[in-house]
């Protein structure tokens, strides 16, 4: 785990960059971002006002000037009053530019995963990155607090010290050491002290609170490995309940948790550790300049109460611009895992676009029918799974592809799909109709009935007409349910889910149907009756099926069995005349 050095700065700006630079709110983010440095200059010369008020107030009750008191507590008034005045007005334009950089980072990281795929190829070809959903759920809403936060203050700090440091300097010349009977001046004397003693804290703290940097990097970690572990139990709760497999799932979670506890128990040693140092540097820093200063306002009464109060503000003003470090580590810890989170997320997708980029050698083409050209398939070892196929499938057609279990069908399926990268050849489709492609296991979104039926492209359906489909596939009973929101991947059973697709694709009316054992959890009653459903309605769609039942080879016209190791041989189930003659593509 690297530290606050040269390539951690490098990833902080590549994160932050695309939004203050090229984003097309960057001017509007940077006016924003201007105005809180102009707040946060004038929070600081109210602060300097108040410095300068504290010597005039207290030298005046050391008088016993009531009236100068008094009309010192009108300016104090006024200047408190702009200070909170500017205060929340600095609070509420961070918060706005926060919540702003967020949302921009957000579509900008969810564009980014999930671009070409590029979250399916994650799990695929990589190690998936764990939990990608908190890194842009969670851990971009903490960049953006954190980074803003740390660099205001930031900001804060140096505009502070550039302001009080003059102010301690000129302070320094009323301090006078006794030494062998002499007096002695050093110039700049409080500055110096309130450098020594900051370098001192700050050396100090970086070398107690440094393992917190991974320490919180993997707490995050932890933490959302348990949060998934109990989602994916939600996910597959039937399968677990089937299984009776409660007690190995309450085994696993608590070995997740066990992972959180012991590491969260390190956090608090070492912060406890760290809040020893830091609450005692906080504490010595209050009366550490009244003891610096003593010599002056005992030895030769160079100073008033007013002037020891004007030093202890100036001296703790520049000693926590100083202390910065001290004061915010464990928040800079916190940041840097956040950083590091994002800046692996990152780098996941750049390793699954350079993979996209290297290995996918498929050209996709505008075709008048779906023309398969030369086409080759492999695994990401290289072994081949389909070499060299050729295949012109026109409208009205149906093409089952068979073969043994893990024979290359349904990475054939993906390679046609586009999203299978490890292939070269030629494919092509007629340009701007969407295939529909149903997988074993149908995805059905949140939300209402009607947002699964109309799933992916949203077609617009009345009601009426998607009750009568429902009552097509056998689903009569949902026909009433389309704005009920329920969990349906999991109120229905899968043969009930792939009903659901079918009716989806009647839905959409597809030219081009791509399934993929779309069917394999029906009977072969329900699976005959559905076919012909799809070739009665949709009769110009061409029809790409994968499975494993040769009672399926009814409802298709031509076979593609592949054999392994590249090989296969295409074959006639039925012949229905020239016009719907399925043969491979030319060479």
């Amino acid at each position: 785990m690297k530290q606050f050095n040269g390539a951690f700065f490098r990833d902080l700006w590549r994160i932050s960059k695309p939004y203050w630079w090229h984003s097309e709110e960057r001017w509007s983010a940077r006016g924003v971002f201007a105005l809180i440095i102009i707040l946060n200059l004038f929070m600081v010369f109210i602060s300097y006002r108040i410095t300068q008020w504290y010597a005039v107030f207290w030298n005046a009750l050391q008088r016993f000037a009531v009236n100068a008191a008094w009309h010192q507590m009108l300016i104090f008034l006024l200047l408190a009053t702009a200070y909170i005045i500017a205060a929340v007005s600095q609070t509420f334009f961070t918060q706005m530019l926060e919540i702003r950089w967020r949302r921009w980072l957000t579509r900008h990281y969810l564009d980014n995963w999930l671009s070409k795929s590029t979250f399916y190829h994650m799990q695929v070809l990589g190690d998936g990155t764990d939990n990608p959903d908190q890194r842009i759920s969670e851990d971009l809403a903490s960049f953006t607090s954190q980074t803003l936060n740390i660099i205001i203050g930031l900001l804060s700090s140096v505009t502070t010290l550039a302001a009080f440091v003059f102010m301690l300097w000129e302070l320094s010349a009323m301090i006078t050491i006794p030494w062998n009977g002499a007096l002695y001046t050093i110039p700049g004397y409080l500055v110096w002290a309130a450098l020594i003693y900051a370098v001192f804290g700050t050396i100090l703290t970086a070398l107690i609170g440094r393992p917190l940097i991974k320490l919180n990097f993997n707490q995050e970690r932890y933490q959302a490995d348990f949060r998934f572990s109990m989602m994916r139990l939600r996910e597959n709760s039937e399968s677990v309940a089937l299984y009776g497999g409660e007690n190995e799932e309450r085994h696993h979670f608590l070995r997740r948790f066990a992972e959180v506890y012991a590491n969260y128990w390190r956090i608090i040693w070492r912060s406890m550790r760290l809040n020893w140092w830091v609450s005692g540097y906080g504490q010595a820093a209050i009366i550490f300049p009244i003891i610096v200063s003593m010599p002056a306002y005992f030895v030769n009464k160079a100073i008033g109460i007013g002037g020891l109060q004007q030093i202890a503000s100036a001296f703790s003003q520049v000693q926590g611009a100083l202390s910065f470090i001290v004061s915010s580590y464990s928040s800079l810890a916190n940041w840097h895992a956040v950083v590091d989170r994002l800046r692996f997320f990152e780098q996941s997708m750049d390793e699954v676009r350079v993979i996209r980029e290297t290995h996918y050698q498929i050209e996709r083409k505008n075709a008048p029918n779906l023309q398969v050209k030369h086409l080759n398939v492999r695994l990401p070892d290289g072994r081949e799974l389909v070499h060299d196929l050729n295949l012109d499938v026109r409208r009205r057609e149906r093409l089952l592809i068979m073969g043994p279990s893990g024979g290359g069908k349904s990475t054939l399926i993906r390679s046609l799909a586009g999203i299978w990268p490890f292939g070269d050849g030629e494919i092509g489709l007629p340009e701007g109709e969407r295939p529909l492609f149903l997988p074993q296991k149908p995805y059905l979104p949140l939300g209402t009935l009607r947002d699964v039926l109309v799933y992916p492209f949203g077609a617009s359906v009345d009601d009426q007409q998607l009750q009568q489909i429902l009552r097509r596939v056998d689903m009569s009973s949902l026909a009433d349910k389309l704005d009920d929101s329920r969990l349906w991947s999991h109120v229905l059973s899968l043969g009930e889910q792939q009903r659901l697709a079918f009716a989806r694709v009647l839905v959409q009316k597809p030219q081009w149907i791509f399934l993929d054992e779309a069917s394999s959890a029906l009977d072969e009653p329900a699976e005959n009756r559905l076919y012909q459903l799809l070739v009665e309605a949709l009769p110009e769609s061409a029809i790409i099926s994968v499975g494993h039942r040769s009672s399926l080879l009814q409802h298709h016209q031509h076979c593609l069995r592949l054999q392994g190791n590249g090989a296969w041989v295409l074959e006639v189930v039925q012949q229905q005349g020239p016009a719907d003659g399925l043969h491979p593509a030319p060479a």
